[in-house]
């Protein structure tokens, strides 16, 4: 597995970053055990896997409440979006590795990626996506992916975290901003046409500092 931060990542950032590792730990109010992989490559991952996680988020820009994308993406398309740079993958697992399975249904919890929010001098503000698998929702793993998020991107050289379009309709998500203290930095009227409204929906700008972050949410107990 590659580890150069380099990777259409910060302008600036030095290949002596700390080596980022999996992460294990409990989901929220449970004994099941999760593992968190960094992922720097599509290539790091089985393609069954990533078959999953097309249509997972394929199933996302279909119910047009959360992503702006209009279309469904192709599987290169997805590739191209969600392993731009860095991306993590949560797997319901207590290995180190990610082992193939003819059960990626069960095992895939959620995913997210993370990359510049703009270019070169100011490539060290950073933007998010974030996924569960449908079928394990309300298991609070959205908490552990900010968790995960929280702790890995500043290893990867970012100082500031710009989530651009939070739709003030995406209760879950900016439930779990507000809670992790980010600052609503901006407000964009009427940012997006969704499935189910007669009116545009306004956009939530967020904004965090990652050298700054509260070490009491990062505790996963």
């Amino acid at each position: 597995m590659s580890t150069d931060c380099l990777r259409n990542g910060p302008a600036f950032c030095r290949p002596s970053v700390k080596i980022i590792e999996p992460l294990q730990f409990k989901l929220v109010g449970s004994d099941t055990v999760a593992t968190a992989f960094p992922i720097f490559n599509s290539t790091d991952v089985p393609d069954s896997l990533i078959e999953l996680m097309l249509e997972e988020f394929n199933l996302e820009i279909d119910g047009g409440q959360t992503y702006p994308q209009f279309e469904r993406l192709t599987k290169q398309e997805f590739i191209d979006y969600w392993f731009a740079s860095f991306c993590v993958i949560v797997l319901q697992t207590d290995k180190a590795v990610i082992e193939e399975t003819s059960d990626w249904q069960s095992t895939l919890l959620g995913t997210f990626y993370i990359k510049p929010n703009y270019m070169a001098r100011c490539s060290h503000n950073c933007n998010a996506g974030f996924l569960v698998n449908h079928r394990q929702r309300s298991r609070k793993i959205g908490y552990r992916l900010a968790q995960v998020y929280l702790s890995w991107a500043p290893l990867l050289g970012y100082k500031y975290s710009v989530f651009n379009l939070v739709f003030v309709t995406n209760t879950a998500s900016w439930r779990i901003w507000d809670k992790f203290k980010f600052d609503r930095i901006g407000l964009v009227p009427k940012a997006a046409v969704l499935k189910g409204y007669e009116e545009p929906i306004d956009a939530i700008v967020y904004g965090k500092d990652l050298t700054r972050i509260e070490p009491d949410l990062l505790v996963m107990d």
